[in-house]
């Protein structure tokens, strides 16, 4: 069994992650986000669950009163399960026995409402509810029990051989599921992917064959029109064309990242080169032409799809919490592929780059700074500044201009939850020759590598405010092993100093430095973080003309909170001009107030407003606005003539 303190445990490849285990964030930028989850949004969640009845449908469960009684969606036993893995994952951090406590009492009620044969769901299945399995397309039951499984293996990982049963209850539950489903059986799959990529690890951390299999099944599967067509077609989930077929990802962007995140999975520990092969040129593809400056995905808003190439409108960017959770998945996954299959290509940097840009402008945007109100959607441009969300009332999805504290559809808020608190094994992997940093936080390493050699590292750095990040070494070596170090794709210039003092400039990718390192040896990468310009490919109709502010990994924004009292009233009618400057701490930019030669018809010549004035204000970071009220917002804005 593996019991590595790591959200993803591939059976192959070159590189392996290091687990909260192996790596803590110390302090910093996510280390205040940490906290905030620990403190506040884990029990937030916790309270959501109760007051809304998705805990309480497992008592009801148990006591044999079902339906009656049952609130919620029709998967909302998934969100009771990723609270259990994020709470898992939190406790591989830290010792907490009120937090123990509480992760046992959830289990005990989870365990109590699983029927003698290994079933569990509280929406289906009993008298006075359809029947099991019968609604593949949006029952959600393979979705729920593949979040079940997440959350066992993150408990096994963290705390091995637990006596609270929780694994014990997925492993019954995935033995049903090859049972129903494997061949001769209902060979079909799940309209909402997730069950492949829980089963895949379940079988890492059980050894067990079957479950392996039965992931490898499900995605062999889809893209066999063995769900019911639907007005978005069967694209939708996924069942249009088969994943090794597929060009880039379509449809439904949490089910597509999901889907093909358990793909890696199967690929990978399968050694089907060609179908990892397919699953890079897709993710190279929607990289290129269906993702926003921020990472996010998803641009249409009645099916929470991927558009078209280059359908990328910022004032409709539904770019959901989940999909960017997913987006990350898929990253990962293929970044820890590596040589696992034989001329399959990749670039762990590229993986690493937009696991980065999704974590700073998609993860950390969705929370408030409180940590007990979030962002489902996750729009580029803002044009109308609405009321806050009812801190009393359930939301729907995307209503509001400001984050909400709980939804109808409330996947978001324990998915960032469990993502935040797995955080630390997303920032490093080791090889048999050292050590690769892919994310850049304040930060604490001890692991050994193939051959014995013990290594331990402090990072130090005040990124992403600061490009500077030292890397001292605290172990001595008597063999030469190598020290990777990321270099982001917007850092040109970014320069590297050796412990030795040697400096030289290093390109974006991957930076190494290969010596027998003693203790106090430092490695100092110097990345420029000074504000620039982005201008997005001409293909993209919605934002042609204007430009982007980003600074080091995180983009900015326009925000009418910050404009003077005798400026501009919002964020639309204004043109940017000139370079961007930083000072005082923040990033600022020139805007001229702009109108129509023909004030009657939208279509004359821009001309400058009647007596306006252009006027310098600050830009906030991304994933800080509307953190100060009601406000008009814009990432990308028009570039004046």
């Amino acid at each position: 069994m593996s019991s590595r303190s790591v959200p993803v445990s591939p059976s192959r490849g070159s590189l392996r992650p290091l687990g909260l285990d192996e790596v803590r964030i110390t302090g910093g930028f996510w280390a205040d986000r940490q906290r905030v989850n620990a403190a506040a949004t884990l029990p937030h969640i916790e309270g959501k669950l109760e007051s809304e009845g998705w805990l309480p449908n497992f008592d009801l469960a148990a006591a044999g009163t079902l339906p009656a009684g049952r609130r919620g969606r029709e998967f909302s036993d998934s969100e009771v399960y990723k609270y259990l893995e994020a709470v898992a994952w939190q406790l591989g951090r830290s010792t907490d026995a009120a937090l123990e406590a509480r992760f046992r009492a959830v289990a005990r009620r989870v365990a109590a409402a699983q029927e003698p044969d290994g079933y569990l769901n509280t929406r289906f299945g009993r008298p006075g509810q359809e029947p099991r399995w019968s609604d593949l397309e949006w029952g959600h039951e393979l979705y729920c029990l593949g979040h079940l499984f997440q959350a066992a293996v993150a408990r096994e990982r963290t705390r091995p051989g637990a006596d609270d049963g929780l694994l014990a209850v997925a492993v019954r539950a995935a033995d049903l599921v090859c049972d129903v489903f494997d061949d001769g059986g209902i060979e079909s799959v799940c309209g909402h992917a997730e069950v492949e990529v829980g089963l895949a690890e379940l079988a890492r951390v059980t050894g067990s064959p079957r479950h392996a299999r039965m992931a490898r099944l499900f995605i062999q599967r889809r893209g066999h029109q063995s769900l019911r067509d639907i007005e978005w077609g069967r694209s939708y989930y996924q069942d249009d064309v088969p994943v090794r077929q597929a060009e880039v990802l379509r449809g439904h962007a949490v089910r597509a990242n999901y889907l093909s995140a358990g793909a890696v999975d199967v690929a990978v520990d399968a050694g089907d080169d060609e179908l990892l092969r397919a699953l890079r040129a897709q993710w190279a593809r929607t990289v290129a032409t269906r993702t926003y400056l921020t990472g996010g995905q998803g641009s249409h808003h009645q099916d929470e799809a991927f558009g078209d190439d280059f359908e990328l409108p910022s004032d409709r960017a539904y770019s959901e919490t989940c999909a960017g959770i997913g987006s990350i998945m898929f990253s990962w996954r293929l970044l820890l592929a590596g040589e696992a299959a034989t001329d399959a290509g990749g670039d762990a940097a590229g993986y690493a780059d937009l696991i980065e840009r999704t974590l700073y402008n998609v993860v950390a945007t969705s929370p408030s700074h409180d940590g007990r109100a979030f962002y489902y959607a996750n729009t580029l441009h803002q044009r109308v500044a609405r009321r806050p969300a009812d801190p009393e009332q359930t939301s729907p999805r995307a209503s509001a201009s400001l984050r909400a504290p709980w939804f109808d559809v409330s996947c978001c808020p324990p998915n960032v939850a469990r993502t935040l608190a797995s955080l630390d094994a997303y920032l490093a992997t080791a090889d048999a020759d050292g050590i690769q940093l892919h994310q850049y936080a304040p930060a604490t390493l001890a692991t050994t590598l193939d051959d014995g050699r013990a290594i331990g590292l402090e990072i130090d750095t005040a990124y992403p405010a600061s490009g500077l990040v030292r890397v001292r070494v605290t172990s001595d070596a008597d063999a030469a092993w190598t020290l990777s170090l990321r270099v982001p794709a917007w850092a040109a210039g970014a320069v590297l100093t050796e412990p030795d003092g040697a400096t030289r400039e290093v390109a974006p990718g991957t930076a190494t430095v290969r010596r027998a390192f003693r203790a106090g040896d430092v490695v100092q990468l110097a990345l420029p973080v000074a504000p620039r310009i982005t201008r997005p490919d001409p293909r993209i109709d919605a934002v042609r003309g204007c430009v982007a502010i980003e600074r080091g990994p995180e983009v900015l924004a326009l925000e009418s909170v910050d404009f003077p009292a005798s400026g501009p009233a919002d964020v639309d009618g204004l043109a940017v001009e000139g370079e961007p400057v930083e000072r005082d701490g923040r990033v600022w930019v020139r805007v001229h107030p702009v109108g129509s030669a023909a004030p009657d018809w939208p279509y004359g010549a821009e001309v400058a407003a009647p007596d306006a004035h252009a006027v310098e204000v600050p830009l906030v970071a991304y994933h800080d606005w509307a953190g100060r009220g009601p406000s008009t917002m814009r990432v990308w804005i028009p570039e004046r003539a």
